[in-house]
């Protein structure tokens, strides 16, 4: 990390001569300006200004009808990216360019967006510091790695994707180093931008990578894993690799998630931790998973916010299908884990690789604040094989995701029904997008047939 005074410095000897000014965006992509480190340094770290249509754009940064916050008719003015100098870190994969995150605030009254992801995690964030409470929180990033840049992939139409293996690579030493010229760089660079990375593995598919890093506070987490998200991206590129966090890339191929661990500190202590209980879990850890599992349908949008988001959950993938929690085990929805000490927490296993880090860690946190605030009992573990049996489901596609995100009680009173109603609306624009196309399915199915 970075201090302001230390960046004067690099600045005046020459060392650093770009400044990344980044915001977070509605799908958790970095978003900015690339500032001369000398005018950021004289006055532009105070804020810089961004289009309002970076909160209610899609994947391909269009600019759909139906949000309340910005539209045509509105005429699409600006917001305020306000640096927070807390986040200044290097870039070491580019050269002389430092990076910073940015609050996004209203133009006029300097009050923060209240639908902007950072603004949303902040938010109950707080709401837990208020109860004594601190969230800390780890996320897993699975990606693919493809023997083909990003340009020579999309010039030839995302046909014939190769990735850099030919078998599942899960915990294997031998085909993960044959990828080292890439995951190297990855871990080291981001090591070196003041990332905890712990570890990267082969996961359980062709070409399928992992990338973990250690637990911090939520907002925290959030910042690491959309820097290195990015990252990854940017240093495959990089070496002429494609890199994609898309959930499910072929219909034969496991999926990729990213796992969301998570307890609450109190005082420097685990306060999910209690001795006296067989799994070792407290009353409130019991009250908060409570309402992770009660309310996982309504903030499921957050944690798959895509049309492909669903083809993941599928029967023997070790993707979650049911609502349900049980220790250790793989295939639940919920997993307990550290079970009996005190690192005993609930890993949630049903975020995909696309989603937002902040959006699905603000919803499961809203969750377990309504679980603690209702002190809901939590139902006994699930044993065996929980593909099968009669709990809830997870919502199979993204039309009956949003409609529960819609029909939230509890995520309009925790967020309020502006932030609700507009990411409800980017599920439909989504929605909308895939219904009108006609996909190669279809037409190798009916072209001759139908």
């Amino acid at each position: 990390m970075l201090t302001f005074e230390h960046l004067k410095t690099q600045v005046s000897e020459g060392s650093v001569d770009t400044v990344l000014v980044c915001m977070v965006d509605m799908q958790g992509r970095l978003m900015g300006k690339r500032f001369h480190a000398g005018h950021f340094v004289a006055g532009a770290w105070e804020e810089t200004h961004c289009c309002n249509y970076l909160l209610a754009t899609d994947l391909e940064m269009a600019t759909p009808d139906g949000y309340a916050s910005t539209s045509w008719e509105r005429g699409y003015g600006d917001y305020v990216m306000k640096p927070d100098l807390s986040t200044l870190r290097p870039v070491p994969w580019l050269e002389g360019t430092v990076m910073v995150m940015c609050d996004v605030l209203d133009h006029h009254t300097h009050e923060e967006v209240p639908h902007a992801p950072r603004s949303i995690l902040k938010k109950q964030v707080n709401r837990l510091k208020a109860m004594g409470y601190d969230a800390m929180t780890a996320t897993e990033l699975e990606f693919f790695l493809f023997e083909k840049s990003f340009d020579q992939i999309r010039k030839e139409g995302f046909r014939d994707l190769a990735p850099v293996s030919g078998y599942n690579e899960d915990y294997h030493i031998l085909q993960t180093t044959k990828e080292e010229h890439v995951m190297r760089p990855i871990r080291n660079h981001l090591w070196d931008a003041g990332i905890p990375v712990e570890n990267t593995k082969g996961e359980a598919e062709t070409g399928q990578e992992e990338l973990n890093i250690k637990y911090a506070p939520a907002m925290d987490t959030a910042e690491y894993h959309s820097i290195a998200k990015n990252a990854v991206k940017e240093i495959a590129w990089q070496h002429g690799h494609a890199a994609t966090f898309l959930p499910k890339w072929h219909h034969d191929k496991v999926g990729s998630s990213s796992h969301v661990h998570q307890s609450l500190w109190a005082d420097g202590k685990p306060a999910f931790y209690d001795d006296a209980d067989e799994l070792g879990m407290s009353a409130l850890m019991k009250n908060y998973m409570a309402g992770l599992l009660k309310y996982a349908p309504d903030y499921t949008c957050f944690m798959a916010p895509y049309i492909n988001s669903y083809k993941r959950f599928m029967k023997g993938t070790f993707a979650p299908t049911r609502i349900i929690w049980s220790v250790d085990n793989r295939t639940a929805g919920f997993r307990l884990c550290g079970d009996g000490t005190k690192a005993v927490r609930v890993e949630c296993r049903i975020p995909g690789s696309d989603m937002n880090p902040y959006l699905a860690m603000a919803g499961m946190l809203a969750a377990g604040i309504a679980g603690i605030e209702e002190e809901l009992d939590l139902q006994p573990p699930t044993q065996g094989d929980v593909y099968q049996g009669e709990t809830g489901m997870i919502p199979g596609n993204l039309r009956a995701a949003r409609d529960a995100l819609h029909g939230s009680v509890m995520l309009r009173a925790a967020m309020g029904d502006d932030v609700v109603d507009h990411y409800t609306r980017a599920a439909e624009v989504e929605i909308e997008e895939f219904e009108r196309v006609v996909t190669d399915w279809e037409i190798a199915r009916g072209f001759e047939r139908a």
